[in-house]
């Protein structure tokens, strides 16, 4: 089975995009720019996607994405940025409260994690986080769902309408000896849980402390994976004259 995993062997993250500073009436931001060719990588059309991360005033990270192009291509951007609540490098996140605005989880076959179409309710099990759990309570529970992605990686459906692009609840993360409170929101209406099962110490980080087994939690908001193949998901097809726009929101604070 192939799988185009983080968009390809040459993936948009490994590129150089264009940057300019910019200002916004949130706040300070940097605006990135990749022109993606036709063909390039396999996607069809000239592509221009745009990322903007600003800073608001309200100690928020707030990522705009927009994308056009000039033939019909397949789009589901997000962000894969790891957190670490305890601070950088600083050990693993099992202890951190997690709440997920979600009942159901797109079902997975096996360890490749591609939905298999199915909606799981997932309300009362291992997976329900709607009311606040650490990640290490029950990460190792036995249920299928978990052995195959080796703890949580797996898509949230977010309970929300599904086609609505309302900017709602997403997530929140806790960690309670800092204090250090993260809350995510979107207009997507999904995000993938991952809670770094494949981190290993190979990638040693800005301060040099290796990342190791579960030292960092995802937030990747986005739309259902593998849509392309389930009519039934909601539609990731950019079509010429369209423009793609979702916006996420990760606001931080200090719980007392």
């Amino acid at each position: 089975m192939k799988a185009c995993l983080h968009s390809g062997l040459e993936s948009f993250y490994r590129q150089v995009y264009d940057a300019k500073e910019i200002t916004t009436a949130d706040g300070p931001g940097v605006q990135m720019t990749l022109l993606s060719a036709d063909l390039q990588w396999g996607f069809p059309g000239n592509k221009v996607v745009n990322v903007t991360y600003t800073l608001t005033k309200d100690n928020s990270l707030k990522i705009d994405y927009e994308a056009t192009t000039d033939k019909s291509c397949y789009f589901n951007l997000t962000n894969h940025c790891y957190f670490n609540l305890k601070g950088e490098g600083n050990g693993d996140i099992l202890d951190h409260v997690l709440v997920v605005n979600a009942n159901t989880v797109t079902a997975v076959a096996d360890s490749q994690l591609i939905p298999t179409g199915e909606i799981a309710d997932i309300r009362g099990t291992a997976m329900d986080f709607t009311s606040p759990h650490t990640v290490g309570e029950r990460i190792n529970d036995p249920m299928p769902q978990l052995k195959y992605g080796g703890g949580y990686d797996h898509n949230y459906i977010l309970n929300k309408d599904q086609n609505g692009h309302e900017m709602t609840f997403c997530a929140s993360v806790y960690e309670p000896v800092s204090g250090r409170f993260l809350e995510c929101f979107t207009t997507e209406p999904t995000v993938q849980l991952y809670t770094g099962n494949f981190l290993n110490g190979t990638i040693i980080g800005k301060s040099g402390k290796p990342y190791n087994f579960r030292n960092g939690i995802c937030l990747e908001t986005q739309h259902y994976p593998d849509s392309p193949h389930h009519p039934e998901f909601p539609n990731t097809l950019l079509k010429p004259g369209e423009t793609l726009k979702s916006t996420t929101l990760y606001k931080f604070s200090v719980k007392k």
